[in-house]
């Protein structure tokens, strides 16, 4: 390790490895989600990466992130899905042939205006409201929208890439619950896809499923799947099944190396508030990453690292850039040591699938949350 304080090396070949995986299980061609940073693995290195192994689709939730990606270089399928009104990158995602969402007319009418304003057609994927209640059109709305849709297309200003939707509960943890719930979003599905058909309205791609539907629900398949947490390697649901039992390695192994280590006497309080109190001799080592890199204040004292392969105990309050460790027994650790903070699991460490379990979260809310303070590594 080179002497920053802390690291997060990800993983090249694991990441291209989840993908294959996913994309074989599902038999079908798989977009790569790589929004917010893709998930905190950064996205300078993961989009490239991704194009020269063969993806064809990127997958991003803001216009802004798709302009990001052409920026950069990236001429391939973008599809970007969640815009507010006015939003000026609408129009330069328009012209640098990003695919846009259309949840509602008004994102219709914006984009076919600004299609219409710069001589430019608008590759569109009409999003269904299967059930999920964020954005998507409803299904009782969407006769509605379809005299405008197939005039912007008739006039040229739009093509009708695809139509998708987004999976509510795909990946819960009950079987039963999770499978009903999924059928019904197929059948709203299908019954919007005949909606469209009937009034000539005939996509080149139908997509629905996320890494849950593709590992889950061959049901939800159809032409594309969108691969997102399962490409970093972690479940959809670890109260499912976790990443090992569904063939992913974790991508991300976040490390510090250890600023000091001193030991305290009985009586003595560890960090802010004293939420830790040694009942005897302690010896305590010093972590130099805190709650501003992404570990979660909230999980103060229900941490684990690892030292040497063998699990410590984080004590006391996590603080804003440094935590506490409890290192008695190994006498041998030094200022200097590596701690493993998440990782893999291949060294004592815990996984992040794991510590989203301590804290009634999930893994994707601990990779993303790793802050710009801790440098990553490509291997």
């Amino acid at each position: 390790m080179n002497p920053s304080r802390a690291r997060a090396v990800i993983s090249t070949d694991a990441l291209l490895r989840n993908f294959d995986h996913v994309r074989e299980v599902c038999g079908v061609n798989a977009m790569a989600v790589v929004k917010a940073d893709a998930y905190g693995h950064g996205v300078g290195r993961i989009a490239p990466l991704l194009r020269e192994h063969g993806v064809e689709w990127l997958g991003v939730a803001l216009p802004s992130e798709a302009l990001a990606l052409r920026a950069a270089g990236d001429t391939g399928n973008i599809l970007s899905w969640l815009s507010t009104p006015g939003d000026p990158d609408i129009s330069s995602c328009v012209v640098a042939d990003v695919d846009l969402s259309v949840s509602s007319a008004r994102e219709l009418d914006e984009i076919a205006q600004a299609a219409l304003k710069n001589n430019h057609v608008a590759n569109i994927h009409l999003k269904i409201d299967t059930g999920l209640s964020r954005n998507g059109i409803m299904l009782a709305d969407l006769a509605q929208i379809i005299p405008s849709l197939t005039e912007s297309i008739d006039r040229g200003y739009v093509r009708l890439r695809g139509v998708w939707s987004h999976l509510a509960n795909a990946d819960h943890h009950n079987l039963e619950f999770s499978t009903a719930s999924v059928n019904q979003q197929v059948a709203v599905f299908n019954f919007a896809l005949n909606i469209l058909a009937s009034a000539g309205l005939n996509p080149d791609l139908k997509h629905l499923g996320n890494t849950a539907g593709a590992l889950w629900h061959p049901s939800t398949h159809f032409d594309l799947v969108r691969i997102g947490i399962g490409m970093f390697g972690l479940s959809p649901n670890a109260d499912r099944a976790t990443s090992g039992s569904l063939g992913l390695t974790p991508v991300m192994h976040v490390q510090a190396r250890i600023s000091q280590v001193k030991e305290i006497p009985v009586g003595s309080g560890v960090s802010y508030s004293h939420t830790w109190i040694a009942t005897e001799p302690t010896r305590v080592a010093l972590i130099p990453v805190g709650y501003a890199d992404g570990i979660p204040r909230n999980l103060s004292n229900n941490l684990q690292f690892a030292v040497r392969g063998l699990p410590v105990t984080q004590i006391g309050t996590v603080a804003m850039d440094q935590c506490v460790v409890n290192v008695s027994g190994l006498d041998s650790v030094a200022a200097g040591d590596i701690v493993d903070i998440f990782g893999p699991g291949l060294s004592g460490e815990l996984t992040a699938d794991q510590w989203a379990q301590h804290m009634n979260s999930v893994g994707y809310e601990i990779i993303t949350r790793i802050g710009a303070r801790i440098p990553k590594e490509y291997t």
